[in-house]
Formats: structure tokens, C-alpha cells, sequence
């Protein structure tokens, strides 16, 4: 079942150049894979003592393409990395980090919660890189026949798969515990990984895990505008005003056309027409994301702007801040900082080319996989972004009906569809109830995700920790002697919960006589 020699290249993958001219509002995803990669390759840098650190090994497992099929013979091979350099023994812990939507590398065995606490507990390290992502994607394309094997359901059957694999290859004990670990999207997958298979994964920590569906995710900005706001990482009530002001002026440029507009696109990096409502659409969902993103990512390594910094560049005409365009001088500034960190040429694209490349079938193996999450979106989650709330300081544009029917224009699926998945997501695993027992919840205030997570402990062995002024999986970021006392208290506590329940396991061991 294992596998192949470490240095085949896996069927049905290419390396190709990271395309810049995807969707534009995957801008948020684009700047996490940045972020990501920015902290691995700092990651792998470190050294924990007076001998280099051992560089982490990649392996391969054959994983069933329909894992609920037992007739189809058809597989697809799965990346998964560990690091064995802290295990102490057969019956030690297993510390299985998830992949989601983007690629693995070496660092993700390397940093982040089960690398720091491996040498405490002697465990083994290893992380799993989600199907039909990265270079875990079947032979085969990214068309609708293959596409319909992708799905978190899919993605908990390879878990459970390699799980009992990877304890034959590795010798691992029958009776060690199994813990998971994952941020974001992949949080979520650890946590439904403890909630369906309790009997093979002992307990999980999920980092910033948006668990429950929703088709239109106007809270996402309701945290974005409160954030702006917070003077605690560099926000104001001035800022938030200046934003929506910056944004104000942005849209009033467009409708002015002609010149104007010319040159709004050249100034934000729009190569795509503006002409047409839909491609002005693009723009303003983009601009969106920036500010999103300086919130979604605020204070962590490797990100182009804090909350801070934005708002250092939106409020930093001060002697002309009475005129309407100073804002928006600001909001350009930032846009050049984010697309020069990024290495685009462009901010966004017209809705015509965002289709088009939606609509390539051939693997993209940049790590992004904008068509296979535009998938999951449209299939099990939505969390269409929207700004339709009176208070919403940006445009109302993209309204939710325009990012639905990119579902329609991409795959084919109609809008009630999509609704019907959402509704299915929660009902199967419960959205922000899900009665999982041995599950960490930890989300940070000022990451708009967190509306979608569990931060009210619905149990004694489910509990969550909500961390002041702290952004998406920053818990997981790598340690820096800049941390904040709440955070070093949240990581402190994820290390008592942990000990908590591997004390649990010790004494089932115990009692079992292993």
C-alpha cells in the first residue's frame, strides 16, 4: 500500500510557474500560500541545538480515488512528510498535521504546534498533503468526473486510510494515540477527523477552524470593519473611516469613466478592462481582500501588511487628509506593497479571464488549486464574502448573486444547489455545535474566520480558547520574541490540554497492560 521510491515524481503532476492571473478575489488564498511558504522556508533555517536539524522525508501512499467504492479499482498517490527525529518509542504519540487547501512542504513538519511539541513527548511528526492539491492529484485532470472524488468527506477517508497504513509502515503501536492537528479549512478537518472516527484519532486541536457552512459570509467584513478600528494592533475609528472613504472614491472614479477610469486601472493594477460592471466588480472584490487580508493575517511572518501598516498608508496624508483622494493615494500605496510581495504584475482581472482560467482542467501544480477550492465552495461550503450589511464600510460590489453564478459559469451548478450543499454541510457534521468530544478549538478575535468556529465551550472535552487581538492560525505561526503575553498564554494552554490528554492515554495503556 506505501508506496514508491521518494524521488519519483508523482503521475498526473507537473511543475508549473505560479500563474498570477487567477480569479481575483482568491487574492486572500494567494497571500495564506505566500505567508505559508514565507514561514517554512524560515522554518527549515532554524536549528535546535549545536548539529543541524534532520531534514524531514517525503513519502507517497496509493490512496483509493473512491474510497466509498470498493469496486473502483482506480488510486491516486498522496504526499505525506514526517519527521522521525524526536520519537522515543513504538507506543509513543503520532502528531499528524492536515493538509487543506494548497500544498505541503518539508517546513509543515518542521514548525507550528506538533514540531514544538514533539521533543517533549517523543512523538512522531507527520503531515498529509489534501487530495487533489499540491502533488496529490489523481491522473487524470480537474474536469467534473474527476472533481466529483474531491470533497472533505474524501479527504477524512484518506486520513483514516493513511492513519492505519502509516502505523504499518511505521511500526507504531495499536495502542498510541493518534492526535491531529490543522489550521483554517484543515482545522476543520481535524476536528470532524476526532467528531466521525473517535475509535482511530484520540483527540485534535483545531486552529482557526470555520466549521460551520455558510453561502453568504457578510460577518467576514463586520470583523474586518471592527478590526480597522481596534487601537490595540494599529487600528482607529479614523482608519475605518479613511478605508471607506479610500473605497468611496474608488467606485466614484469608475462610474466617472473615461479618463478617470483609465487611469484608476492603471494605478491599481486592474489589466483587465473596467469597462463592464462585472470587471469593476472584480476590482472592488479585490480591493476587498487587501484590506481582509491585512486584517485576516494581521502581525505574522512573511505578511506584506499589518493592520497597522495599512492604516499607517490610508491615514498618511495627514496635512491633506481633508481631501477625498488622500485615502485613496493610501489604498494605492498598499496595493503596489501587496502585488510587489506577491510578484504580480496585476491586482485583477477582467470576470472573462477569471472564468477562463477557472474553467483550465490541467493541473496547476502552484500549490493555490483556485479551481479545485472553487469547487469545495460551490459543492460543500460557499463563504462567499459579501458587504451588503449597511455598516459594511467597502462597495457592496461583488453582491453574493455574481460570486454564485461563477459556480454556474465555472461547473454547471445552479444557485439552489449550492444552497443545499451548505444546508447539507452543517446537518452532517454540525456546524458550530458538532458534539465532538477531545477537540481544542483556538481562533483569534481579529480574524474574521472566527464567526464561523466554535469559541464557546459546549462541554468539558470540547473546549476552545479565543485569543485577544490575534489573526488566522497565528497560534501556529512560528515562536518570535515579539509574541504577545496572550499568545504565549494560548500556546502555554494548548501544551496543558495536550498534556491533559496524553496523561488520558497513558493510563488507557496502562490499563490495557501495553
Amino acid at each position: 500500500m506505501n508506496g514508491r521510491d521518494e524521488n519519483q515524481e508523482p503521475h498526473g503532476a507537473s511543475f508549473l510557474v505560479w500563474e498570477t492571473d487567477d480569479e481575483s478575489s482568491s487574492l486572500l488564498r494567494r497571500l495564506g500560500e505566500h505567508i505559508q511558504q514565507f514561514q517554512e522556508r524560515s522554518g527549515l533555517g532554524l536549528s535546535l541545538g549545536p548539529s543541524p536539524v534532520a531534514f524531514p522525508k517525503e513519502g507517497w501512499l496509493q490512496q483509493p480515488l473512491d474510497p466509498f467504492n470498493a469496486s473502483d479499482r482506480r488510486f491516486f498517490l498522496q504526499r505525506y512528510w514526517f519527521n522521525d527525529q524526536h520519537r522515543a518509542s513504538q507506543d509513543g504519540p503520532v502528531f499528524l498535521l492536515l493538509g487543506g487547501e494548497g500544498s505541503l512542504g518539508p517546513g509543515s513538519v518542521m514548525r507550528g504546534h506538533p514540531a514544538t511539541l514533539a521533543p517533549v513527548w517523543g512523538a512522531l511528526v507527520i503531515s498529509l498533503e489534501h487530495r487533489f492539491y499540491g502533488l496529490s492529484i489523481p491522473a487524470g485532470g480537474l474536469d467534473m468526473a474527476q472533481l466529483r472524488f474531491l470533497s472533505s468527506r474524501h479527504a477524512l477517508a484518506d486520513v483514516i486510510s493513511a492513519r492505519l497504513t502509516l502505523s504499518r509502515l511505521f511500526n507504531v503501536s495499536s495502542s498510541s494515540p493518534w492526535i491531529c492537528f490543522g489550521g483554517s479549512y484543515a482545522g476543520s478537518l481535524a476536528a470532524w477527523a476526532r467528531l466521525k472516527f473517535p475509535h482511530l484519532i484520540f483527540a485534535s486541536v483545531a486552529s482557526s477552524a470555520p466549521v460551520r457552512a455558510v453561502l453568504d459570509f457578510s460577518e467576514y467584513n463586520n470583523v474586518v470593519s471592527r478590526s480597522l478600528m481596534n487601537t490595540a494592533i494599529g487600528g482607529s475609528p479614523e482608519c475605518r473611516a479613511a478605508a471607506s472613504a479610500a473605497f468611496a472614491e474608488v467606485k466614484r472614479r469608475l462610474r466617472a469613466g473615461g479618463a478617470a477610469q483609465a487611469a484608476l486601472r492603471a494605478e491599481l493594477g486592474a489589466c483587465g478592462s473596467l469597462g463592464r460592471s462585472e470587471d469593476q466588480a472584480e476590482l472592488l472584490g479585490t480591493l476587498q481582500a487587501l484590506v481582509g487580508g491585512a486584517v485576516q493575517y494581521d502581525g505574522q511572518v512573511g505578511a506584506p501588511l499589518s493592520v497597522r501598516q495599512l492604516c499607517g498608508l490610508l491615514l498618511g496624508d495627514r496635512d491633506n487628509c481633508s481631501s477625498p483622494a488622500a485615502p485613496y493615494r493610501g489604498l494605492r500605496r498598499a496595493v503596489q506593497v501587496v502585488t510587489r510581495s506577491l510578484g504580480q504584475r496585476c491586482l485583477s482581472f477582467s470576470r472573462a479571464e477569471t472564468v477562463t482560467q477557472l474553467r483550465v482542467t490541467e493541473p496547476q501544480v502552484s500549490g493555490v488549486g483556485d479551481r479545485q477550492w472553487l469547487y469545495q465552495t460551490c459543492t460543500e461550503f460557499g463563504y462567499y464574502v459579501t458587504c451588503e450589511d449597511p455598516g459594511c464600510p467597502f462597495s457592496q460590489l461583488p453582491a453574493l448573486p455574481s460570486q454564485l453564478d461563477l459556480c454556474e459559469q465555472v461547473f454547471g451548478l445552479s444557485t439552489s444547489s449550492i444552497a443545499k450543499a451548505v444546508a447539507q454541510t452543517n446537518s452532517y457534521y454540525g456546524g458550530q455545535t458538532p458534539g465532538a468530544t477531545q477537540v481544542l478549538f483556538v481562533n483569534g478575535d481579529t480574524d474574521p474566520w472566527h464567526v464561523l468556529s466554535v469559541t464557546q465551550a459546549l462541554g468539558p472535552s470540547e473546549a476552545v480558547l479565543l485569543i485577544p487581538n490575534a489573526s488566522h492560525c497565528l497560534d501556529m505561526a512560528p515562536e518570535r520574541p515579539s509574541d504577545p503575553p496572550s499568545l504565549l498564554l494560548a500556546r502555554q494552554n494548548i501544551f496543558q490540554q495536550l498534556q491533559t490528554w496524553l496523561q488520558l492515554a497513558k493510563e488507557s495503556q496502562v490499563r490495557s497492560g501495553v
